[in-house]
């Protein structure tokens, strides 16, 4: 019997090579997922990690909830060594196994806050996200900017880095509902980090009615 005061979150980690696994041991609060500075892609197979139990996370229908989350790294793309197609195959078959009748309710793209978001190698992810998840990506996928800490060094608020972004960026922004979460490190435990991501992701799967995506 499904217990109504928990709720299991599933989430899948997308984006290029840097920094996936890094941000998934943040949302499990834990160090599940291997990661390590190399100067080539270090995931090379999708892992599926489990978070323990948030206690009093949330109120819902004046209840307090219990919040457990699921997240699936994946190989990122593109990758030093592995081909579109097989990392590709690697994912909608991982897709399958964890999250096939359970479902997805975010695909959580990784990007630098500091690193333009321009040319191929960023448009890469995006296009295996909706190559994934279909028609209605764009309701299921979020990005989460790392680094954070540098663009407030450089001088800029959230709001004006996202409004002097790159078209490409803006345009991407613009078909997700601009949903984005930034991550900032400097002066923040990784706890704190940790609970404003998912308060954040939770508010994004509330405003999508916990609606999830289903894989065969």
């Amino acid at each position: 019997m499904t217990d109504p005061n928990k709720v299991i979150i599933n989430v899948a980690l997308f984006g290029m090579t840097s920094g996936k696994s890094s941000a998934g041991n943040i949302l499990l609060g834990s160090t599940d997922f291997h990661s390590s500075f190399a100067p080539c892609s270090v995931t090379t197979c999708c892992s599926l990690g489990r978070s323990c139990h948030l206690h009093s996370f949330m109120r819902r229908g004046g209840r307090e909830v219990t919040l457990q989350v699921q997240v699936l790294d994946t190989p990122g793309y593109p990758h030093s060594t592995l081909s579109k197609k097989h990392v590709k195959q690697e994912v909608k078959e991982a897709l399958a196994h964890h999250f096939g009748q359970e479902g997805l309710h975010l695909a959580l793209l990784v990007q630098r806050a500091d690193v333009p978001f321009c040319g191929q190698e960023v448009t890469d992810p995006v296009q295996m996200i909706q190559e994934l998840l279909g028609h209605a990506w764009m309701n299921y996928t979020a990005i989460l900017f790392t680094h954070a800490e540098k663009i407030e060094e450089a001088g800029f608020t959230e709001d004006k880095y996202v409004h002097e972004a790159s078209d490409t960026l803006i345009t991407l922004l613009n078909s997700i509902q601009h949903k984005y979460i930034f991550q900032y490190k400097k002066g923040k435990s990784l706890n704190e980090q940790r609970m404003k991501i998912l308060e954040r992701i939770m508010e994004f799967i509330k405003k999508n009615c916990y609606q999830v995506l289903t894989f065969k």
